[in-house]
């Protein structure tokens, strides 16, 4: 059962992976043409928002802030406040786990936030993400000739990079931390307590 929900998360990922080579992401065209017409995101925004939602606002908020410079996006996410730049950082960390693992994490853009994250993850009080994610990124620094040699660029490469792949064990254990500590609630919990750091 946990071999086959794995295949289908990697199969997830390599799909997702292409599309966004590709740049076929409608949702990243819909936020570009949007970007000019932004609404400022207020208090009560936030207050008014339900929890199940509020982390989707504020990242949608951050994420406009940079879509029309988004080759420069190591840049601008560092020049927002620290609390801002964690919920962007955590978010990307979360998704790309979620959807393809570590590996997927290291492979993709998202790869350049590893060595701020897990201060980030202890700002927000996901201590136990900042550990877990200091031990993956060690393995990765480690490791990452022999995790990166069968990635050549292509879905299969990728996809090979899997096997016998030292990160694999950090994603089980991610997932069955997320099981007991949410990570979406810690961020949602710190986003209510420190609103004013997230307002336009």
């Amino acid at each position: 059962m946990i071999k086959s929900m794995r295949t289908t998360i990697i199969t997830i990922g390599i799909i997702m992976m292409i599309l966004n080579l590709f740049g076929c992401s409608e949702r990243t065209k819909q936020n570009n043409n949007k970007s000019s017409m932004q609404t400022p995101l207020t208090e009560q925004i936030i207050d008014t928002t339900s929890d199940n939602m509020l982390l989707e606002v504020v990242y949608d908020n951050l994420f406009r802030k940079l879509s029309p410079a988004y080759d420069k996006e190591y840049e601008i996410v560092l020049s927002w406040n620290k609390s801002r730049q964690a919920i962007y950082m955590i978010s990307r960390l979360e998704a790309e786990v979620n959807n393809g693992g570590y590996n997927q994490f290291y492979f993709n853009s998202s790869g350049q936030f590893a060595a701020a994250l897990p201060e980030a993850l202890k700002l927000v009080g996901a201590t136990k993400f900042a550990d877990l994610t200091e031990r993956a990124n060690s393995t990765f620094e480690k490791e990452k000739s022999k995790i990166t040699e069968a990635q050549d660029g292509t879905v299969e490469g990728f996809s090979k990079s899997y096997e016998n792949n030292p990160l694999n064990k950090f994603d089980e254990e991610f997932y069955k931390l997320n099981d007991v500590k949410n990570l979406q609630k810690i961020q949602v919990d710190y986003i209510r307590k420190n609103k004013k750091e997230f307002t336009d």
